[in-house]
């Protein structure tokens, strides 16, 4: 798949709070993320302390980050549904908490991470359902990583990455789906042709 990794300029940024192994889950989204979004940011996550690195991207004065989140298990006054577009050069830059766990794991993190209670909770309402197959969650109302990343994307303005994180979800699921049955990856199929009408020409 390395050939065909998009990269899509935005101003909206990523930070992807990463439970335990989930990292090493060869099902894991997060990392698709980090492929497309130039501004994606990955710590691990520890119920007793937090990475400096982290605290200091959280202070650092670009960015307005937002905790991606279900409101209701929020305090209303935190509780967002929309953010400032990102496509202007003034302002505060929206940078994306995500928490990469499952959703036991995730609820833990949001009750156990006071450095993040002074955040706005981003709550999303999407319209569709999940297209991920690759692990199921017990809700049936819950997206995997990079599909909430697109969503974000898209409610910042930033819709090229979000069809672009879309279509690379796509192109992953394919080639894991493929590989697991032992099967070559269809390069020339609708996954693939998906992402390169979305991808940039290259520079001249």
């Amino acid at each position: 798949m390395c050939a065909a990794r998009p990269r899509v300029p935005t101003r909206a940024g990523v930070c992807l709070l990463m439970a335990d192994i989930e990292p090493l889950k060869p099902t894991n989204t997060g990392w698709l993320i980090a492929d497309v979004v130039a501004d994606t940011f990955a710590f691990g996550w520890a119920r007793t302390e937090a990475d400096p690195a982290l605290l200091a991207l959280l202070d650092d004065p670009q960015w307005q980050p937002f905790v991606v989140f279900p409101g209701e298990y929020a305090a209303p006054e935190r509780v967002v549904h929309a953010v400032p577009p990102s496509n202007g050069e003034t302002g505060r830059r929206p940078l994306f908490i995500l928490l990469d766990a499952t959703w036991n794991e995730a609820r833990k993190m949001f009750r156990k991470s006071p450095y993040l209670d002074r955040f706005p909770v981003l709550s999303l309402k999407p319209e569709q359902v999940s297209r991920y197959t690759l692990r199921r969650s017990q809700r049936g109302d819950h997206f995997c990583t990079s599909e909430v990343a697109a969503l974000c994307m898209e409610l910042a303005g930033e819709t090229l990455a979000a069809h672009t994180l879309e279509a690379w979800l796509d192109v992953f699921t394919h080639h894991y789906v493929q590989a697991r049955n032992q099967l070559p990856a269809a390069w020339d199929g609708v996954q693939h042709e998906r992402l390169r009408a979305l991808s940039p020409p290259p520079p001249i």
